[in-house]
């Protein structure tokens, strides 16, 4: 079973140095992205960042806010269970893969464990109260490798109206797991300088279109090698299409059956076709009145457009 391994400058005396150290391996906020199972940053967001490119989306403040309340947290759990903690402000490296590294919250004192901490908002309270989220689970048996600890608890404020604390007991076939997928992860894409496949999330398309807004003009690339994705592609979209279709058709189905009526019940489901009012602002008519206040606070945007020709 591994042990603790090596340190570094602790990361509170210069944040600039601990980020930097950070790219020299895979940390535990960054084992859910590897399997793609981080709704918030894709793996090749990832990739990017390990190989010391500079894209947007970074540091926000609800990440600020989380690092702020950390101690906050820490104290509930000591409160609530009676542990002692102990603030390991390190870099934590595991010992026979030196990719693997651990910035962990606490180490619980006198006990093989350690302590993960996190604030969200009132929207996540129903996704704590059923289980864990998967990829804070991933987090934490990233840490139960690098350290050898045989569990590890995750206390979390849930928008500064509920506080509860969970414990996860190490899962050894799930370490292995995940220890094959970083290591096929640090040495196939970020030591051999190669992008992971994109996984279809909102945060990829982000990245691929900061990284890529730039165009040059003329010629055609060849990518003839795409066919079978292009091929996928059209009937993907041809899939969507239909169902979009059936999809109206079901839905003019149930406003027929409900005809002035505003809700309706199939079962426990309850149905409804609500007046909804809202307020436009009227863009047309604006600029015409009043084109100099229009100019003033309007911008060019330029974006480029992904479209798929008809061919053959």
């Amino acid at each position: 079973m591994p042990t603790i391994g090596q340190t570094t400058q602790p990361h509170q005396t210069d944040r600039e140095r601990w980020l930097e150290e950070r790219r020299t391996g895979i940390g535990g906020s960054d084992a859910a992205s590897v399997l793609g199972l981080n709704p918030w940053k894709s793996a090749i967001r990832l990739y990017l960042d390990k190989t010391g490119a500079s894209i947007p989306g970074g540091d926000n403040e609800r990440m600020r806010i989380g690092r702020d309340l950390e101690g906050y947290v820490a104290q509930r759990f000591t409160e609530a269970t009676g542990f002692s903690l102990q603030n390991r402000e390190a870099i934590l490296r595991h010992p026979r893969y030196d990719f693997m590294i651990a910035t962990v919250d606490r180490l619980i004192k006198g006990e093989n464990a350690g302590l993960e901490c996190k604030t969200t908002n009132s929207y996540a309270a129903k996704e704590w109260a059923e289980d864990i989220p998967v990829h804070y689970e991933i987090q934490c048996h990233h840490y139960m490798a690098v350290t050898g600890c045989e569990a590890w608890w995750i206390a979390v404020l849930i928008g500064n109206e509920r506080f509860l604390y969970k414990k996860i007991d190490r899962d050894e076939a799930l370490i292995e797991k995940l220890i094959a997928a970083e290591k096929a992860f640090w040495y196939n894409h970020v030591l051999e300088q190669t992008m992971p496949a994109p996984d279809g999330s909102e945060d990829a398309s982000e990245v691929i279109n900061a990284c890529y807004s730039e165009t040059e003009a003329g010629g055609d690339a060849p990518l003839d090698y795409l066919q079978p994705a292009l091929n996928r592609l059209r009937d993907v979209k041809a899939l969507i299409k239909t169902l979009n279709k059936e999809k109206k058709q079901l839905e003019q189905q149930m406003k027929l059956a409900l005809k002035n009526d505003e809700t309706g019940r199939i079962g426990q489901t309850k149905i409804s076709w609500k007046p909804v009012h809202s307020t436009v602002f009227d863009t047309k008519n604006f600029k015409s009145d009043y084109p100099d206040l229009y100019n003033r606070y309007t911008r060019e945007k330029t974006y480029r457009r992904f479209n798929i020709g008809k061919g053959t």
